[in-house]
């Protein structure tokens, strides 16, 4: 069954229609609730509350072609609640490979994806969910903006300094591998 399909049964009650339609997207979920909150376990309650807001307010989503967009808004803001709720203390987790490495030299993706972990670290929550939306999730600025509940030049202005933030945490981490001031990033 489509999801149009999934979603007019979910929204009458079936809940194995809707398990189904969580099935399909609590993996990509978790990984960007993982990104942005640091720590499994906030991310798993953070996909777990947005499941329920889901469930309990299906009855309102008017175009069931727009789940996916509205689950993510919602796990997002569910993510930003878990941090709102439990302040913010520092928490050290590594953060799991991405992509399978391309080249013979696991080392060096190590060290760099440790890179990018401890500098994603120094952003702020914020910052960060720009940063995971955009990036690892695929979604274009407008609507990272409206996920968040932001105005479009809110978003870009945090996309340019996270990008800004990133590129100086890398320089203050590990200065050889820095790319130069004025160097085209790709």
């Amino acid at each position: 069954m489509d999801q149009r399909g999934l979603v007019e049964r979910a929204r009458e009650g079936d809940h194995d229609a809707f398990a189904e339609l969580a099935r399909m997207s609590v993996a990509r979920l978790d990984s960007a609730a993982y990104l942005i909150l640091r720590d499994h376990e906030l991310a798993r309650d953070a996909v777990q509350e947005g499941f329920i807001a889901a469930w309990r307010n299906l009855p309102t989503l008017r175009d069931p072609e727009r789940l996916e967009a509205w689950l993510r808004r919602l796990v997002t803001r569910a993510c930003f609640d878990v941090l709102r709720r439990r302040g913010r203390r520092p928490i050290e987790v590594e953060i799991p490979a991405l992509f399978e490495p391309w080249v013979a030299d696991a080392t060096g993706l190590l060290a760099d994806r440790d890179l990018l972990d401890a500098a994603l670290g120094r952003l702020q929550p914020e910052w960060r969910a720009v940063v995971v939306l955009h990036y690892y999730l695929g979604v274009p600025l407008p609507e990272v903006a409206s996920v968040l509940g932001i105005p479009i030049g809110t978003a870009k202005s945090r996309h340019h300094r996270s990008l800004e933030a990133l590129r100086a945490s890398v320089a203050d981490l590990d200065p050889v591998s820095a790319v130069p001031r004025g160097a085209q990033y790709s």
